[in-house]
């Protein structure tokens, strides 16, 4: 590795720590701890791919919440670009939230 390589491990720990300073409006937890970050890929021109879900498809920050991925993530030096996917497939449930997350919400 050449010293002006970047790792890609260390850049996706990065993307996932800005994505946890993201929360969902309605639900005071993290969008990442909700379950709502399916896979973060990372090319190496460090373009950064995201794909999410929304709590359900007429969330109330659908137009809103995936550009706030896009605009935070882009914001980290190392990342060229960003793009957000969002997907449905599978849908969103409870159980794809983080053992944090539904201690948070008192589930546990």
């Amino acid at each position: 590795m050449s010293e002006n390589t970047i790792d890609t491990t260390v850049l996706g720990e990065k993307i996932v720590a800005v994505i946890k300073t993201i929360y969902d409006p309605e639900i005071p937890v993290d969008i990442y701890e909700l379950g709502l970050i399916y896979d973060v890929f990372v090319n190496e021109d460090y373009d950064v791919k995201i794909l999410m879900t929304l709590t359900t498809p007429n969330c109330p920050v659908a137009e809103t919440l995936p550009l706030e991925v896009e605009e935070k993530v882009k914001s980290l030096k190392d990342v060229n670009d960003a793009k957000v996917e969002i997907t449905f497939d599978p849908p969103w449930t409870q159980e794809l939230m983080s053992e944090e997350a539904k201690l948070e919400l008192g589930m546990l």
